[in-house]
């Protein structure tokens, strides 16, 4: 048996190929571990390894399988980590150079979930510093690539992750969204992706800055890629502390009551994206769901801008220098009303950083009183597709060119970034691809602790969409 076979399914299919005997934990690690060697130096996804580690874990596995012992849900099951997870004796940067040769002692706590559930963890995924880009580079490891187009990103923060999912290094990621950090990377590389409820999977040993592990990050969450959504709720089951406190489906998917957000002024989405997804949701009615088009909460789309992303700004503070504090500080009233807000942000004082919590508060409101009429939201992932790789410049000071006008890099966000402050569940599906060949997925939003329902109907969109194909990176 060749690497294409059993490494290439679902990890459902593997797992049930490990109990089966159809294939030993070893030899699937070695098919992971072989197409990792063949694709590496052009893909650049795994940038830390433990193969020795991981072929022990393994050989413990098939042991205690020989042996009719009662394994966990991923019993030898290889998988990769992104690296702002901390993970017991394996480099884990964050990043970030500070952290060049940091080895923790402990793992993460979602990294010991999958690793107490029989996980054989062999690498970890490419990552920017301290998770802060929507593009997949550092000053340790370089640059990863997107499998549909190396001279494109997989996105970002957990772009090694997506990229490694798509390409079939592993099965199933562990990845970190604030501002679409899972979400995002999912629809750039072509692959599922779930941010759970905020505070359903816990945080604990999240790298966001030098001194991390004590506080949980607000806004942010850890969450499952994979290829399929089958996956990505297993996942979710295994790495969360409490999956039972998650709501029930309360009906099949064609059943719910579905609205569709698919543009709004404030942050149009570019035609050949818009295109990809009008397509999907017509598909959906085609297959008999029901649609409205108009239902929109009872809140601007554009408060994301005002509310929305400095709370991400404010969130991510603590992984500035002091001396990019103090730069920030002076840099509270310029002229670019962006990156003015970032510096107010990022250096907010706790009664605004409270004042703004509040309006989150009624937004988060608002969205409750919504999905009493609705059990989810269709909306885009992001305005464009993957874009070229980006040198200079950061989050907030960038700017793309999209249908013959420039936008702000931080646009890219923004649609994510609207159902993450308020802590809502999203998953991600592949709903099609683009004239030119990449990538778009949908983002499937649901009310706070309905993970569930986005999942199930996440399934349907799989099926009428086709959901994941191999890239051209993959042989």
């Amino acid at each position: 048996m060749g690497i294409t076979d059993i490494s290439r399914r679902p990890a459902t299919e593997q797992l049930d190929a490990l109990r089966n005997r159809d294939i030993s934990a070893v030899e699937l690690l070695d098919e992971h571990l072989a197409r990792h060697d063949m694709l590496h130096s052009r893909l650049n996804a795994i940038v830390t390894t433990d193969v020795e580690s991981a072929r022990h874990r393994a050989a413990e596995i098939d042991a205690a399988r020989n042996d009719d012992q009662t394994l966990g849900a991923l019993a030898g099951l290889p998988m990769t980590v992104k690296d702002a997870l901390a993970t017991a004796g394996m480099r884990s940067t964050g990043g970030a150079i500070e952290l060049t040769d940091h080895v923790p002692s402990e793992d993460a706590a979602s990294v010991a979930h999958a690793r107490n559930a029989g996980a054989v963890i062999w690498g970890k995924s490419n990552l920017p510093r301290w998770s802060g880009d929507i593009q997949a580079v550092n000053e340790i490891f370089g640059r990863t690539g997107n499998p549909w187009d190396l001279g494109r990103t997989p996105g970002g923060s957990s772009g090694g992750a997506a990229a490694a999912v798509a390409t079939c290094l592993t099965p199933v990621e562990i990845g970190t969204d604030i501002g679409g950090s899972v979400r995002l990377p999912a629809h750039f590389s072509g692959v599922c992706g779930h941010k759970p409820s905020f505070g359903v999977v816990p945080q604990r040993g999240y790298i966001d800055h030098v001194t991390y592990g004590a506080l949980d990050a607000d806004v942010n969450v850890i969450g499952p890629l994979a290829r399929t959504v089958d996956d990505l709720e297993l996942m979710l089951d295994v790495i969360s502390d409490h999956p039972e406190r998650l709501h029930s489906v309360r009906q099949s998917a064609r059943e719910l009551r579905v609205a569709a957000w698919l543009d709004d002024p404030a942050c149009p989405v570019a035609d050949d994206v818009a295109i990809v997804l009008e397509a999907a949701v017509s598909a959906l009615e085609a297959a008999g769901v029901k649609v409205d088009r108009n239902a929109r909460p009872d809140h601007e789309f554009g408060d994301v801008y005002s509310i929305g992303m400095p709370l991400v700004s404010s969130a991510t503070s603590p992984g500035r220098t002091d001396e990019e504090y103090e730069r920030l500080l002076e840099r509270s009233e310029d002229a670019d009303p962006t990156m003015a807000m970032r510096a107010r942000a990022s250096t907010i004082r706790h009664r605004d950083w409270l004042l703004m919590s509040e309006q989150r508060e009624l937004r988060r409101r608002s969205w409750e009183t919504f999905f009493r009429n609705y059990d989810i939201v269709l909306a885009p992932t992001a305005f464009i597709a993957a874009f070229e790789h980006i040198d200079g410049g950061n989050l907030y000071t960038r700017t793309l060119e999209v249908d013959g006008a420039t936008r702000p890099y931080a646009d890219l966000i923004a649609w994510t970034t609207q159902f993450g402050y308020v802590y809502l569940p999203a998953t991600v599906v592949p709903a099609g691809r683009t004239p030119s060949g990449l990538p778009v997925g949908l983002q499937i939003v649901g009310p706070f602790m309905g993970d569930r329902t986005t999942l199930e109907f996440a399934r349907l969109v799989e099926s009428v969409t086709g959901g994941y194909s191999a890239p051209p990176l993959l042989p």
